[in-house]
């Protein structure tokens, strides 16, 4: 039963993927006609959030998207930082949503940074104590209950990450439409290009569940 659900949950989110890259394919075509770069935009909405200690840099890749409340960077991959079409201008405000987030000291973001330490630590180690637990089940079952345990964790962030992306979305699309950024075209398409990165985190969440709780189930089987 867990192997039709990993390969379901690997389908819908190849399916997610593959649609997210299409939406933003389709929505970089779309030019805006303030004629404002990604950078612009972000420099923008912080500026009008009254943020002035946040940078906004350029970064290589293409979806490096972040914002880095450790340094307080936002960070645009080249394309967005450059580009003038409502994609970039999603991104743009989406990230800088995170750090409206930061400033106001949004509780969920805050849950999730204290989260990033544990999670970037153990994400090594946690596959390999999981499967050196079930080798040793028999004999040693505290070593599957500790890499549970840790898995749990992971699983805690990629949920606590959906409000908080959720939020930075819909933090950018009001201050896109409030203060008249882009057409009503240029928005549909903004909002279309969140909606479906947004369920990026969705699936994972999802499969972060439905794996955590194939593994409490071999645990309580154990016997």
């Amino acid at each position: 039963m867990y192997l039709i659900l990993a390969g379901l949950i690997m389908l819908f989110s190849w399916l997610v993927s593959s649609r997210l890259k299409s939406k933003f394919e389709l929505y970089s075509k779309l030019q805006l006609q303030n004629g404002m770069s990604g950078r612009e935009i972000a420099e923008k909405m912080l500026a009008d959030h009254g943020i002035r200690d946040v940078r906004v840099i350029s970064v290589e890749g293409q979806l490096t998207d972040h914002y880095n409340p450790a340094d307080k960077t936002v960070n645009l991959s080249e394309g967005v930082y450059n580009q003038r079409n409502a994609a970039a201008a999603a991104v743009a405000a989406h990230e800088c949503g995170h750090a409206v987030q930061h400033a106001t000291a949004y509780s969920w973001l805050e849950m999730r940074s204290k989260l990033v330490p544990v999670v970037s630590i153990t994400s090594n180690y946690v596959q390999w104590i999981l499967i050196a637990g079930i080798l040793m089940l028999k004999t040693f079952p505290q070593l599957l209950l500790v890499g549970i345990v840790i898995f749990a964790a992971t699983t805690l962030f990629t949920v606590i990450t959906l409000p908080v992306e959720y939020d930075a979305s819909n933090r950018a699309l009001a201050w896109l439409e409030n203060k008249n950024m882009l057409t009503r075209e240029e928005h549909a398409g903004a909002k279309d290009a969140l909606n479906w990165a947004a369920r990026t985190y969705v699936v994972a969440a999802i499969g972060s569940i439905a794996t955590l709780l194939y593994y409490i189930s071999i645990f309580n089987n154990r016997r």
